[in-house]
């Protein structure tokens, strides 16, 4: 698998897979497996590609896509309504002796990761793509977790190491707040 970062060329393979697991389009037998709940638009998809180098791919030795992970400072994240919500709650999370803001924290996710590659190591090692990129700018990056992707949460916190520093509530949903140091 060779991990890269997106370009607009990759941009229909992105959402095709974002569609393929999307809590909204998902089948509903593979709900369980996991599923990804945020939507961008067009516009908001080609400044996270062309201006804040926001999304790894996974690809196969064919250049498929086989998975993304995005990831972009807060100043890209704020016309997000649930990643403005995540920075008024962000405050009242301390993780590891830190006080987190968006000063000090970067928001990552979703991240995808295709039926047919799981389990072979391919989460773990997007994930730790994004988490390189910024470990120079900041110290702490962040995410959410909707409570009803047991799966995803598990993956975050086994595979990933990452830290469960608090709950939040938006939309009707329960989201786990997760942070994990970059460095």
């Amino acid at each position: 698998m060779k991990y890269v970062l997106a370009t607009m060329e990759d941009l229909p393979a992105i959402k095709a897979l974002l569609a393929r697991y999307h809590k909204d389009t998902i089948k509903p037998e593979d709900m369980p497996g996991g599923f990804v709940t945020t939507k961008l638009s067009d516009e908001q998809f080609e400044d996270l590609i062309v201006n804040q180098k926001g999304i790894t791919l996974a690809k196969n030795d064919k250049g498929e896509v086989k998975a993304f992970a995005f990831h972009a400072p807060w100043d890209y994240w704020m016309q997000v309504p649930i990643m403005k919500r995540m920075t008024e709650v962000l405050p009242d999370m301390p993780f590891d002796g830190m006080d987190l803001d968006v000063s000090n924290t970067y928001q990552y996710g979703p991240v995808c990761v295709d039926v047919d590659v799981r389990n072979t190591g391919v989460f773990a090692e997007i994930f730790k793509e994004a988490l390189k990129l910024y470990e120079d700018r900041y110290p702490v990056m962040v995410t959410f977790i909707n409570q009803i992707n047991p799966r995803s949460y598990a993956a975050h916190t086994k595979k990933a190491g990452m830290t469960e520093i608090g709950k939040f509530d938006f939309n009707d949903n329960h989201y786990w707040m997760m942070a994990i140091k970059t460095k």
